[in-house]
C-alpha cells in the first residue's frame, strides 16, 4: 500500500533521528523527499541511506536565506504535499543561570524557524497539503532545564491552531506530533557525560507507563497518519506519542 505515491515532502531536521525515520518511511509509502539540515555531511550520508527518491537541501531554518533557497529547489520538483518540520536546537538550561544567547539560538530555531518554514512554504503547497510540527511532551511538563525548549514547543501548538483556521479555505490541515523521549544520539547528547545520560535514560523510563524510550521508527508511523489521507479529517490535533507519560 503507497499511501503518498507520487506526493512530495518536505522534512526539516531529516539528515537524522526523526527526520531521518520519517524520510525512509514517506519514500517507501511512496513520496519523493526533501530532506533539509544544517550539516553537508550528514546530510550526504543520509540521502545514501535512503537509496532513492531524495534530494538532500542544506539549511539552517533560523536563516530566512537558506529556506528561500530550500523551496528555490523543491519548486524545480513540483507543488509541495506534505511539511514534516522536526528542525530543532536542544539545550538544557537552569533558568537561573540561562544566557541570552540560549534563550535566543532556542527561539530562534525552534520557533521563530519554524513559523518561517510554514510561512514561506504556503506558496509553494499544494490545497489539502498537511503540514506537521514537531512538539514534545515535554511542553505538557515542568522538566528542569526544559523551559527555553518546552516553551518554544508549546509555540507549536498554538500556531497550529491559528493555521488551521487560516488555511481553512485551501483544505491545508496544520497538526502537531508531540513525541516523548525517543531513543536518538540526541537524546544522549543532551547530556555531559555517558553516565548522566543512562540516568536520565532511568528516570524517563520509570515515568512512562509502557517503560521504554520511543523508537524512531515509531514516530515515523504517527507521521505517516498524519501526513496521508488516513488522517483525512483530522486537523488542529496535538498527537502525543509518548508511551503514556503525558496522559497519567
Amino acid at each position: 500500500m503507497s499511501l503518498l505515491k507520487n506526493r512530495i515532502a518536505v522534512i526539516t531536521g531529516g539528515s537524522s533521528g526523526i527526520g531521518l525515520a520519517t524520510a525512509k518511511r514517506f519514500v517507501e509509502e511512496g513520496a519523493y523527499v526533501f530532506i533539509a539540515g544544517r550539516r553537508q555531511a550528514e546530510l550526504d550520508k543520509a540521502v545514501a541511506e535512503i537509496g532513492k527518491n531524495v534530494t538532500g537541501v542544506k539549511t539552517d531554518i533560523s536563516r530566512l536565506d537558506d529556506l528561500d533557497r530550500l523551496y528555490e529547489t523543491v519548486a524545480k520538483k513540483g507543488k509541495i504535499d506534505v511539511i514534516f518540520a522536526s528542525a530543532a536546537f536542544v539545550e538544557t538550561a537552569m533558568t537561573a543561570g540561562a544566557t541570552p544567547e540560549h534563550f535566543d539560538k532556542t527561539f530562534n530555531t525552534n520557533a521563530r524557524g519554524t513559523y518561517f518554514t510554514v510561512q514561506k512554504a504556503l506558496p509553494h503547497l499544494n490545497d489539502g497539503a498537511s503540514i506537521i510540527l514537531v512538539a514534545s511532551a515535554g511542553k505538557n511538563k515542568g522538566f528542569p532545564g526544559r523551559s527555553t525548549y518546552s516553551a518554544t514547543k508549546a509555540a507549536l501548538r498554538s500556531f497550529a491552531r491559528t493555521w488551521t483556521n487560516e488555511l481553512r479555505d485551501r483544505k491545508i490541515r496544520t497538526n502537531v506530533l508531540s513525541p516523548g523521549p525517543v531513543d536518538t544520539p540526541m537524546f544522549d547528547e543532551q547530556f555531559p557525560s555517558r553516565e548522566g545520560a543512562a540516568e536520565a535514560r532511568k528516570q524517563i523510563t520509570a515515568m512512562t507507563p509502557l517503560a521504554r524510550l520511543a523508537r524512531p521508527e515509531e514516530i515515523a508511523s504517527a507521521a505517516l497518519f498524519l501526513a496521508s489521507d488516513q488522517s483525512s479529517y483530522v486537523a488542529g490535533i496535538d498527537l502525543p506519542v509518548d508511551g503514556g507519560l503525558t496522559a497519567v
